[in-house]
């Protein structure tokens, strides 16, 4: 029989089951109940008909307004984010570049007056610029929605981007707080931007600053400052052609810049004119003379200014200011560059002479060239063949593959394994790595030869069985220790140089060879000083101190090695008068790129040719034009210098040149075929403290003047 325990307990289960039962059943009572007398009571509000559509969009369009409104503060708070309480003082960066002498050689940064009062700007100016820009600019309310819906229609029947939709406000916006990047998170903040600015500012304050903001090529912000870099007088004094010019550059400075491409901005400027008209702000009658008569600008030749490398310039002074300490508030500099100015002009006359007289030849219609000291202070840069043409510069941002230029990594990271030295013997034959058989140039093979041999003679299958042999990772973390900054991706054929480097990253890798295997820093900046003379930064006291990348046992080897390949291999072209050359050539696939890479004791060399579009060259190799190139500028260069010994190769006599070498043309330099006997760089420094300190006693503290006449003859360079 069950216990009394038990029945107790089965008796309270099946009253805890009751009691649950019962309260569900009470409960869903209740809710029909309460969802009733809901309906009965929702009924009194029932509507039909028109007045039921009417409520039913007004529900929906408070419904959607409320997200809308949760998104708009979503997508508001980042744009005004950017903006901050001193947002109309920020200062910009302004430079004064000078040569390794103390010569002003360009300006980067702002070229700016905001000193001219709106009601001084020309009735004509500012009508150029609201009917090119903006026309509606008084009457909407910082987003033209109309002409933002007309631009679109007039995109859209023209297949393609015909006329912009940004009101002046939000040009403004983007010009003061934000980037140029075409994305959709950069057109949102400057649509908030813009309504932030009419908040905040009258309509005349934000045409002031837009005229004085707005970048206009030539280094130039704002419309004074452009007037007088392309007219040499003030805004408050140009004429209505001249006006159209300027108020043209606002859409595309770097295009329509009339010092780089005249014919462009006239064209522009015509349809300035166009938009005048077109707009009632003048009749056809008042432009005619315009028309007839276009504005012509003061001359600004390029070819003396060394423009790739006052941008590289610039972009390592940004880099050196942005660790500067927060509380430092100067924005204005004087910079003394590395820049040896007759070297820069026997590169650019090099390599354009190349393009012109070979370039249709060979096929190869672009080249870019780097020439540095041994320890990374960069004399002479060649991002192109044109700089007002294209001003990407070929020689730091475009990325080719390096082709045999890039062995030396793979032989100088062998013999630094202790296995190998220049006379082990290595056998030239097939190999093949899965289904990649890597050939050698000629398509043979030469059987057991030491290895010096095997990189004088270039061979590609050797190169392979070295990296199989140490390891590629071991080639790519040399390279990098070495100075090599892109990417290097470890593939089967990266010791034939088929990852891709920049002309910058390969006279920095072969410059530890010519620095007797220490660190380089490659820098275009000396010292920089506030227009007062303070100093800010010098690389001697900043820069980090170089340290040991290769051992000297080893530069000893690879350097003698690399003289083979000059002397007796693939670079002959490549041989100077008076002193010893190391240094290798590289040619990629189908001839798309054609390198050489040289030093001596004073400087490293690294040259480039080829096509932009990768199109490949007529069988160009390395051992052809880019040698000849680098051979006629190191010939100048290396005149009037004391010739420094190559670590590695000792004191031993320069060779005796024959053949190409010895036919090699002098090169013509403005018309001087000697280059000038120069400065070394110590006595450069001490003859600039001697003017600085000429210039405190007589109290005229400021940028330096010029010191041209610095060339008096010295042993060095």
């Amino acid at each position: 029989m069950p216990s009394r325990r038990s029945r107790k307990l089965r008796h309270a289960l099946l009253a805890l089951d009751s009691w649950i039962d019962s309260s569900i059943y009470a409960a869903g009572a209740r809710l029909r109940s309460g969802w009733e007398s809901f309906i009965a009571f929702m009924d009194r509000f029932h509507v039909q008909g028109p007045t039921r559509l009417a409520v039913e969009v007004a529900s929906e369009g408070m419904t959607w307004g409320a997200v809308g409104a949760v998104l708009m503060l979503a997508l508001a708070i980042p744009a005004f984010r950017e903006t901050s309480d001193d947002w109309l003082k920020r200062a910009e960066l302004s430079v004064v570049f000078q040569d390794r002498y103390g010569n002003v050689i360009g300006e980067r940064g702002i070229r700016h007056n905001d000193t001219v009062p709106l009601e001084e700007f020309p009735d004509h100016l500012i009508k150029a610029v609201l009917a090119t820009e903006d026309r509606r600019f008084y009457e909407h309310f910082g987003i033209d929605i109309p002409g933002t819906f007309r631009a679109v229609l007039s995109n859209a029947r023209a297949g393609g981007v015909v006329q912009g939709g940004s009101s002046l406000s939000q040009q403004l916006a983007k010009n003061l707080f934000l980037s140029n990047e075409r994305t959709l998170e950069r057109k949102i903040k400057e649509a908030f931007l813009a309504l932030w600015l009419e908040f905040h500012l009258t309509k005349n304050q934000i045409l002031k600053l837009y005229l004085d903001r707005a970048y206009m090529g030539g280094g130039s912000f704002g419309v004074d400052a452009a007037a007088q870099f392309y007219f040499g007088k003030s805004a408050r004094d140009v004429t209505l052609a001249e006006a159209a010019m300027l108020a043209g550059l606002f859409k595309a400075p770097s295009k329509f810049a009339p010092h780089v491409n005249l014919p462009a901005a006239r064209g522009r400027a015509s349809v300035v004119l166009d938009n005048l008209v077109d707009a009632g702000f003048m009749t056809e009658g008042q432009v005619f003379g315009a028309r007839r008569n276009p504005a012509t600008p003061v001359d600004r030749k390029l070819d003396d200014v060394p423009e790739y490398y006052l941008d590289y310039a610039f972009n390592e002074v940004k880099k050196i200011v942005d660790t500067l300490p927060k509380s430092y508030a100067e924005r204005s500099f004087v910079v003394r560059t590395a820049l040896d100015s007759n070297i820069q002009k026997a590169a650019d006359a090099a390599v354009r002479d190349a393009i012109r007289q070979f370039g249709k030849d060979y096929g190869a219609k672009q080249a870019a060239m780097v020439i540095m000291e041994p320890n990374g202070a960069i004399r002479a840069m060649v991002g192109g063949t044109d700089y007002g043409e294209s001003q990407f510069n070929r020689a730091t941002d475009a990325l080719r593959q390096p082709g045999s230029s890039f062995k030396p990594y793979v032989y100088t990271a062998a013999l630094m394994t202790g296995k190998f030295t220049p006379q082990t013997i290595v056998v030239d034959g097939p190999i093949c790595i899965g289904n990649w058989c890597p050939q050698n140039y000629g398509r043979s093979y030469s059987g057991r030869i030491p290895l010096i041999t095997a990189l004088t003679r270039s061979l590609n299958t050797v190169a392979v069985k070295l990296a199989e042999a140490i390891g590629r990772g071991r080639i790519v973390d040399l390279a990098h220790a070495m100075g090599v900054k892109s990417e290097l991706k470890i593939t089967r054929a990266l010791p034939l140089g088929a990852a891709e480097v920049t002309v910058l990253d390969q006279a920095t890798g072969y410059a530890v060879f010519a620095n007797n295997g220490m660190s380089v820093d490659p820098h275009t900046i000396i010292e920089m000083r506030t227009p007062a003379g303070e100093p800010v930064w010098s690389f001697a006291r900043n820069a980090p101190p170089p340290h040991r990348v290769i051992p000297e046992n080893i530069i000893a080897m690879i350097n003698p090695m690399l003289n083979s390949v000059v002397e007796n291999g693939t670079a002959r072209r490549a041989m100077l008068p008076g002193t010893k050359v190391s240094g290798k050539t590289g040619t990629t696939n189908a001839y798309r790129d054609a390198w050489f890479v040289g030093f001596t004791g004073n400087y490293v060399g690294a040259i480039w040719f080829g096509n932009d579009n990768y199109e490949p060259t007529r069988k160009m190799t390395g051992g052809t034009l880019p040698a000849m190139t680098w051979q006629k500028v190191m010939a100048f260069a290396h005149q009037g210098i004391e010739l420094k010994p190559t670590p590695g190769l000792g004191n031993q006599a320069p060779p005796k040149l024959d053949g190409a070498a010895a036919q090699a043309s002098p090169l013509q330099v403005d018309g001087v075929q000697q280059r000038p006997v120069t400065l070394a760089p110590l006595a450069a420094d001490r003859l600039l403290r001697i003017e600085k300190l000429l210039r405190e006693a007589a109290g005229t503290p400021g940028v330096p003047r010029s010191t041209a006449a610095i060339d008096a003859p010295t042993g060095s360079n």
